[in-house]
């Protein structure tokens, strides 16, 4: 069993109360029918989530070594923000799209190449799309070694990025959240088991 601490089952409650973590039927991208999911891109409407958020990252980011931290587009640049102001860290992100004018900048922010960079993100599930950031930010000659996420959904990413050289550390796991709120009764026992199930079998 995953013990949480106060502060990450207060956390556990929030994403479930803001509708951040849903359980139902849901077609996911890739046309699968899942009884989960996870869209947290609404914290950024939660102010005081969003700022608790930016707080649990800080335990795991006082370990690692970097120079800045890289919020990928779209949903972790609220996240990254969040971090950065309880940290004090700078922020740079990668541009999903780069401009056609002005800089045309890849990167917004300022940093030197030879910098340590520690991507941000809300969500690992394979990790292809860490891999296409990392991309961008090792081109202007940034160093990138570790990558911090809100939620692991366990579906690979943690394997796939340590095969190519990185760590990857999340605040909080799929199999906690589930036994967390299994363990409180705060989400139907046959829900749970039938994430667990599609977990299994997706994962």
């Amino acid at each position: 069993m995953n013990q949480l601490d106060s502060t990450l089952s207060s956390l556990a409650d929030e994403l479930l109360s803001a509708g951040c973590i849903k359980f139902g039927e849901f077609t996911l991208k890739s046309g699968l029918k899942s009884p989960i999911y996870i869209d947290l891109r609404r914290i950024i409407t939660y102010p005081k989530l969003l700022q608790k958020i930016g707080l649990a990252y800080l335990p795991i980011l006082e370990k690692l070594k970097f120079d800045r931290l890289a919020g990928l587009p779209y949903a972790a640049i609220p996240i990254a923000t969040a971090v950065s102001l309880q940290g004090n860290y700078p922020m740079i992100y990668p541009r999903k799209e780069v401009k056609t004018y002005g800089t045309k900048a890849e990167i917004e922010g300022d940093f030197n190449a030879g910098e340590t960079a520690l991507v941000i993100d809300d969500l690992a599930t394979t990790g292809g799309s860490k891999f296409e950031a990392i991309d961008k930010l090792t081109a202007v000659g940034l160093k990138v070694k570790d990558i911090v996420v809100l939620v692991d959904r366990q579906s690979g990413a943690k394997e796939s990025l340590e095969q190519a050289g990185y760590s990857m550390y999340a605040v909080l796991t799929i199999t906690q959240l589930l036994d967390y709120w299994e363990e409180t009764g705060k989400v139907e026992k046959d829900k749970i088991a039938e994430t667990r199930k599609f977990l299994a079998q997706t994962g």
